[in-house]
């Protein structure tokens, strides 16, 4: 068993401010995350520092100081605004006496005390164990203890190795497992590509009000809760416009320095969000952080690969704000590019709708393409789609082909193909 202090939910916050931007953390967003994980914050440790300090991170005076109020408010755990080694982890644990926790340790609790789907409980665990992998040497007390006996040479298996090789088993059934899941979502994308039915997915930072806005669009009940990461589990739903129906998908919310574990973790389910046709990117216009969490989810999308995904930029919680009514704004071409809403409240949903019909639409492209033998894999993408309306050979064994599909589905071949397709383009032509 781990040989650790029993975590309660009276705890110690720690948040040191630096001058690098890259090791900035919000204090706010930390006593947001404490209280999403169920935990009571009772004291806060506040400093600053060029650089963490090697052993303890905030040095050995900020560590006493921090043991000092561990003892006084008698607390059960100390969390750290920051990324900790597990040498500094352990180091703070014998000053403080205590369990101490780092913030992507405590993003991962969050995400697994949330995970409510098969899929959801695999991710988290799997994100958990590889986070676990690089600490193991710190959470047991035998490992010095090694296998041995009769017939064995040497002194055997440390009980180190045996842990990890458990950890690795286990990482590789969770995998298998989730490439199983993965196959079901692909077939479910696959079926809606088949039927012209876009996806918009919703993206943004957590608490940004998606889930909300996506009751209010769908009239569905997921779950929405004023804290980070209420919902995880992505949820999609049919939403009928003007043009046609498409399929909305909420997502998990991101934050800043979302840990990589948990992306590479959820990339099937984040695979909704890169073979999208359209991201709904939701800001909190009220929040003072809007443009710096802007940023962040950027970040995260390029990090996922769906940084070329067209966004629409929806200013939510507009009831918040002074003299400020729900409208649409338009680029120089007069295309959408953001709109203002109230999810609560349900206002200027109805012009949030006008802006993902005129964006996404039901334009269509007929297409002549001269595909080369070498190229014909890209073939059966075009069939699985169902999109072909004529097909013929040449005498060198090219593949003339009429193929009418949407726009959308188009742009998403081609970024697939890295821009190869294009250049099989004979003639095209649009229409609405």
């Amino acid at each position: 068993m781990f040989d650790r202090y029993e975590a309660g939910e009276n705890a110690v916050l720690v948040h040191i401010e630096f001058s690098d931007e890259e090791r900035r953390e919000d204090l706010v967003e930390l006593q947001l995350l404490v209280e999403s994980a169920g935990a009571q914050c009772i004291g806060v440790i506040t400093g600053s520092r060029r650089s963490p300090d090697r052993k303890f991170f905030v040095g050995s005076g900020k560590a006493d100081e921090l043991a000092a109020m561990v003892a006084a408010t008698e607390a059960n755990v100390v969390i750290f605004n920051h990324a900790l080694s597990p040498a500094q982890e352990r180091n703070l644990e014998l000053v403080c006496q205590c369990r101490v926790l780092d913030r992507t340790t405590l993003i991962l609790d969050i995400f697994a005390q949330r995970a409510r789907t098969y899929e959801g409980k695999l991710q988290v665990e799997l994100a958990q164990l590889r986070h676990m992998s690089t600490r193991l040497i710190r959470g047991w007390t035998h490992l010095e203890r090694q296998k041995g006996g009769i017939g064995m040479r040497g002194p055997g298996e440390t009980q180190l190795e045996t842990d990890r090789r458990l950890l690795r088993g286990r990482i590789s059934t969770i995998n298998k497992r989730l490439a199983k899941v993965d196959k079901q979502r692909e077939q479910s994308r696959r079926a809606r590509n088949r039927s012209d039915l876009a996806t918009v997915s919703l993206v943004g930072y957590t608490n940004a009000g998606k889930s909300t806005l996506f009751n209010s669009l769908t009239a569905s009940d997921v779950y929405a809760a004023d804290q980070l990461f209420a919902t995880l589990d992505p949820t999609l739903r049919k939403l009928d416009l003007e043009d046609g129906n498409i399929i909305l998908a909420d997502t998990v919310g991101f934050i800043r320095h979302l840990p990589h574990d948990l992306v590479a973790a959820f990339k099937a389910t984040l695979q909704e969000t890169r073979q999208a046709e359209l991201l709904l990117h939701i800001v909190d216009c009220h929040d003072d952080n809007m443009a710096d969490n802007f940023e962040q989810v950027q970040l995260v999308l390029k990090e996922i690969g769906a940084e070329d995904v067209p966004q629409l930029i929806v200013c939510n919680k507009i009831d918040l704000l002074d003299e400020v009514c729900p409208k649409i704004d338009y680029d120089d071409e007069g295309v959408p590019i953001r709109v203002w809403v109230s999810a609560q409240k349900q206002q200027g949903l109805e012009l949030l709708k006008e802006a993902i019909n005129s964006i996404v639409g039901k334009t269509t492209l007929t297409l002549d393409l001269e595909i080369p033998a070498t190229a014909g894999h890209y073939l059966g993408q075009l069939y699985r789609l169902d999109v072909i309306q004529q097909k013929e050979y040449d005498d060198l064994g090219n593949c003339i082909l009429s193929v009418r599909l949407l726009e959308a589905d188009w742009r998403r071949l081609v970024k697939q193909s890295e821009g190869e397709l294009e250049a099989f383009v004979v003639e095209y032509s649009t229409a609405e």
